[in-house]
């Protein structure tokens, strides 16, 4: 698998993968806004109403009638955040051209994509506004289903408070009020804002880097580019609660969903981040951790219990589903186990079953073209420049003593509780 990145025009990155791994390729382009309340909605709203027609294709069967031309193409487009930038994505996938009998497939492929981004179905100075008012109640509708995952709703919950003020505590949907505020004619305007101003990156998996796409591409992504947005680096907020800052939210639930949020207070750049993503796996990544004997196992709190470092905002959350009356017993046990990191309490072979399980996780995501394209992405965003060997090597030099130092940096800021009593 080679990578290779270089700059093509104003604020425009490519990434080549070249592999003959998969038997399909990956185009994707990611355009990066940063996270901000006024234009979440807006952002989220772009990638529905884009993939419902264009001027060629003008409803959303059109477009799939021509991506089953195309040997049953698939097309995504969605909204992520990394950390607190916005992604606007854009990705196609469709079998390697030797499968097509057609040498020209991948340029098929990537000319649709560009249809879709460059070529939407505009009527009067906007998208067409039947689609932007079906697509707003479908967004709006997909915020308020957010309840029905409550795992996932305590989890994204537990980031707004514990991220209070900060851009990270911004729902990547945005929020029901922005929505109502946009018409048509704004969306179109702001997209124009988003093709003109964001910085692009292009991501290409696959046979298809052999083509020259700076040729293809021409004239069309330097056009009205003048005003690139600089889009600066997280902050890595030192400030913490001392675990004083403890948020009951009560909602008809069966089981609570606690969740200690953690600050690193080291930024990922910091070689000791490494040991951070190894100690906790040891402490919750998976049947032998420390969370999962000492929280599930032995004292049977907790239906799941596991902990997740959130790269680009240096954030470590333990989330866990419990009986509402364990909620103290299971918060104190959680506390104990993050002190025994702190303290060294981990053995030699708890850290190589780390290390193992780590490096495990990264080759599986080489098995897999959007996997291995989400990970390029990343590290273009956070301008990074590391391998997926290098990833393992710097994993597999973690000694125990950067384990501990790593640990020490540790201060909790939040506990959340979603419960169906009344706040204690």
């Amino acid at each position: 698998m080679e990578y290779n990145r270089k700059e093509i025009g104003r604020g425009i990155g490519i990434n080549t993968i070249n592999t003959d791994k998969f038997k399909s390729n990956l185009i994707s382009f990611s355009f990066i806004r940063p996270l901000l309340n006024e234009e979440a909605s807006l952002n989220a709203l772009i990638p529905t109403v884009l993939k419902r027609g264009t001027m060629n294709y003008k409803t959303s069967m059109e477009i799939q009638k021509k991506l089953e031309e195309l040997y049953g193409a698939n097309l995504s487009l969605d909204v992520n955040k990394k950390g607190e930038k916005h992604i606007i994505k854009f990705s196609i996938e469709g079998p390697e051209a030797e499968f097509t009998g057609e040498e020209n497939y991948a340029e098929k492929l990537f000319d649709i994509l560009m249809e879709i981004i460059y070529n939407p179905l505009i009527e009067d100075g906007g998208f067409l506004e039947k689609y932007t008012t079906q697509e707003k109640d479908n967004l709006v509708k997909r915020i308020e289903g957010r309840i029905n995952d409550k795992k996932q709703y305590a989890y994204e919950r537990a980031i707004e408070e514990m991220c209070k003020g900060e851009k990270f505590s911004i729902y990547k949907y945005g929020n029901i009020e922005s929505i109502k505020k946009i018409d048509n004619r704004s969306l179109y305007n702001h997209y124009k804002k988003v093709l003109e101003t964001s910085p692009i990156e292009i991501t290409i998996v696959g046979k298809t880097v052999a083509l020259d796409f700076e040729k293809i591409l021409g004239g069309i992504l330097d056009s009205n580019r003048r005003d690139i947005i600089h889009i600066p680096r997280e902050s890595i907020s030192n400030k913490t609660q001392s675990g004083k800052s403890i948020i009951f939210e009560k909602m008809d639930v069966s089981q609570g969903k606690l969740i200690l949020g953690y600050r690193i207070n080291v930024p990922y750049e910091d070689k000791l981040f490494d040991a951070f993503i190894v100690a906790s796996e040891i402490l919750g990544g998976g049947p032998s951790s420390k969370l999962f004997i000492n929280v599930r196992e032995k004292e049977s709190l907790a239906y799941y219990v596991y902990s997740q470092v959130l790269k680009h905002k240096s954030i470590m959350l333990v989330s866990s589903g419990i009986e509402i009356d364990n909620f103290e017993k299971t918060k104190e046990i959680i506390k104990s186990q993050v002190d025994e990191m702190i303290q060294g309490n981990f053995t030699d072979e708890a850290i190589d079953d780390a290390k193992s399980s780590i490096t495990t996780s990264i080759k599986t995501l080489q098995d897999n073209n959007y996997a291995v394209a989400e990970y390029y992405l990343s590290n273009a965003v956070s301008k990074e420049s590391r391998a997926f060997a290098d990833y393992v090597k710097d994993i597999q030099s973690v000694t125990k003593e950067d384990i501990i130092k790593s640990c020490q940096e540790l201060k909790l800021d939040t506990i959340y509780f979603l419960t169906n009593e009344d706040e204690r």
